[in-house]
């Protein structure tokens, strides 16, 4: 388990910035009254980036990217009050579209696509949400 290490623990009000223990940058983004507010962004060990979005008063919102450690896009979505909305996507580890969809507060809904590694459709399902 790799330890971590805030810079300042405290910052209520400012850029907030965590370190791995070998000193490289784990994540950085603004902090108002001691929330999580505005754009973050996260690294991987290798110094590549990880996620980045935004938070409001500490909740997700917006659109969102992750991404693996060779830089590839992993997922992309956004989130409407801490919630999954809207259209997402996940990608195969050559960076080719694996699968995408719809989310209404947090459940798949409509017609979801998967693709192969190739780019080939391969299923469609359909989802009721909630």
């Amino acid at each position: 388990m790799r330890k971590k290490k805030a810079v300042d623990p405290v910052v209520e009000n400012g850029v907030f910035r965590e370190l791995f223990s070998d000193g490289s940058l784990q994540c950085e983004g603004p902090m108002v009254n001691g929330q999580k507010h505005g754009e973050w962004r996260y690294y991987l060990k290798n110094g590549n980036l990880k996620a980045a979005g935004k938070y409001d008063a500490g909740v997700m919102v917006g659109p969102w990217q992750w991404f693996r450690e060779n830089g590839q896009p992993l997922t992309s979505g956004a989130f409407k009050d801490g919630k999954k909305t809207g259209l997402w996507k996940r990608y195969h580890p050559n960076g080719k579209l694996y699968d995408e969809g719809l989310y209404e507060a947090d459940k798949k809904v409509g017609e979801w696509k998967v693709f192969d590694t190739t780019g080939k459709l391969s299923k469609t399902t359909r989802h009721k949400g909630s």
